[in-house]
């Protein structure tokens, strides 16, 4: 269908997910790419984009993604979220937390900031909050299986195995 049409930005979105789902992530980034170049003002294909830069490795591109899908009148608190992990991940942990807390104010309990929150210390080295945070996002409705496994990981780095594998085994049908 991306084939037939790659102007269709539905497909596009669709399908770049799928490859990056199969990690084929520099064939993500083609289609991207070319699809925030037909569509520059969506907001929805420019965050896809931005994930995808990040995904890749290209954080300085992907944070002007994600901050050109933000508008001030209509902020969206994934695209907050998003950016504060692109913070973390080029080592800015002081001003994504200021976002993490900001796109908590606009979600108040999302699971998925609260995890990104916790990993933010682990990046840090301070397991101990980074535990506290996902076992709070864990508990809440929503919380997905990422969530899960970012706290057996944090457990398993605090040296308790069985807990961890525990934790990691809800995951396993």
């Amino acid at each position: 269908a991306y084939a037939r049409n790659p102007k269709d930005r539905d497909t596009a979105l669709a399908y770049a997910e799928v490859l990056t789902m199969t990690n084929r992530s520099s064939q993500a980034l083609a289609v991207m790419r070319k699809t925030a170049i037909y569509f520059p003002r969506d907001r929805q294909v420019l965050a896809a984009y931005g994930k995808t830069l990040a995904s890749v490795g290209k954080f300085d591109t992907a944070l002007d993604a994600i901050r050109r899908a933000q508008t001030p009148e209509y902020p969206d608190w994934k695209l907050v979220s998003a950016e504060a992990a692109i913070l973390d991940q080029i080592g800015r942990p002081d001003e994504a937390r200021v976002l993490y807390a900001k796109a908590l104010d606009m979600k108040p309990n999302g699971p998925s900031i609260l995890s990104n929150l916790g990993m933010s210390h682990v990046l840090t080295g301070d397991l101990k909050k980074a535990e506290s945070y996902l076992r709070k996002a864990v508990e809440l409705p929503g919380a997905d299986s990422r969530v899960r496994q970012n706290l057996a990981l944090v457990v398993g780095l605090q040296g308790r195995f069985a807990e961890a594998e525990q934790i990691a085994a809800q995951e396993l049908s």
